[in-house]
């Protein structure tokens, strides 16, 4: 059974720092493309950032270009997001996703794999 199983949330100040990890499991994911999304209240998921199981090609949202680092660790079978310089309207739940390469990330096939979330709070 593949699982992705983010962690890290919580609460930070504006300006904070928080690093989220995704740990996953159940399948080889070499050729894969692992993203992170997010959702924050009342609002549409949206795409946050993405990298290559490989670790060579990464894409970010505008938005937190900069700020925002996606990683991975193959040997842990583990990505993770460090967020910098947050902002209050960053508040969200966080996911952790992964596709097959070329593929879309709103592919319904089954081949496209989703965590369950974990929720970053930025606020004073």
């Amino acid at each position: 059974q593949v699982r992705l199983v983010e962690s890290g949330g919580g609460l930070v100040q504006p300006g904070g720092s928080l690093r989220l990890s995704c740990a996953a499991s159940g399948r080889t994911f070499s050729g894969y493309v692992m993203g992170w999304f997010r959702q924050a209240p009342g609002k549409e998921r949206e795409f946050v950032a993405q990298l290559t199981w490989s670790g060579d090609y990464t894409a970010y949202a505008d938005s937190v270009k900069g700020r925002f680092t996606a990683s991975r660790d193959n040997a842990e079978n583990t990505v993770y997001l460090q967020m910098n310089k947050q902002k209050p309207e960053e508040t969200a739940d966080y996911y952790c996703a992964a596709k097959p390469a070329g593929s879309s990330w709103s592919d319904q096939n089954g081949a496209n794999y989703w965590g369950k979330g974990t929720l970053g709070t930025v606020s004073s």
